[in-house]
């Protein structure tokens, strides 16, 4: 079974392309529900960290002064990684960071691995959810609190278990024996009245092959 890596970052701000950095990563190895390895640490990326982004987040310009250079980090992380498929909570937030951090080192490493979202995909599963905040989801699904919000390993671990959550209700609900990352993302992509459309599908599909 290829594993799947599940990431979080923290970071200066919303968005790299405005000049926010990352403070933090982590990331959690998954062999189906079985966790296999996890990567944390804080990264000195040379930027301030706002009084605002202090306060949510708990990390402090001491902290990431302290911490190793987010070049440093990132070639780190991204050998932890290696050629797995990708997976994070509002996914588009941290897919923009792992490719603009990784950015920075040049080189041949990669930045272009698939991420599914479980944000999309608890939009298209669980409608009932209220909203699709993470600490939401967890009360929602009574999954085990993994720490304080806002850091990277908590969040990081308790997207894994929402992702373990949504794979195995995929596996009951659908009658189907697994739910690996390119249903996911086929999945995410759909419409949710297509849902039950697009799993059939996809497994109609590995038949014919």
């Amino acid at each position: 079974m290829k594993p799947i890596a599940v990431i979080d970052f923290e970071t200066t701000g919303l968005s790299p392309t405005m000049g926010d950095r990352a403070t933090e990563i982590a990331i959690v190895l998954l062999e189906g529900t079985k966790v296999v390895g996890r990567f944390q640490s804080l990264m000195n990326a040379g930027v301030r960290i706002s009084s605002f982004i202090e306060d949510y987040t708990g990390i402090s310009n001491a902290m990431v002064q302290a911490a190793p250079p987010a070049a440093e980090v990132m070639a780190q992380a991204a050998r932890f990684v290696g050629d797995a498929p990708m997976v994070a909570h509002n996914a588009c937030f941290d897919q923009r960071f792992w490719a603009a951090e990784l950015g920075r080192l040049g080189g041949a490493v990669r930045v272009d691995h698939p991420f599914a979202c479980t944000m999309l995909l608890s939009r298209r599963l669980y409608p009932q959810a209220g909203n699709y905040r993470l600490g939401t989801l967890a009360s929602f699904h009574a999954l085990p609190s993994a720490g304080r919000a806002h850091r990277a390993m908590a969040d990081a671990e308790v997207a894994a278990s929402l992702l373990g959550q949504i794979q195995g209700d995929i596996q009951r609900d659908y009658e189907v024996e697994h739910a690996p990352h390119d249903l996911l993302m086929k999945v995410q992509r759909c419409q949710r009245k297509a849902v039950p459309k697009t799993i059939a599908g996809y497994f109609e599909g590995l038949r014919e092959r």
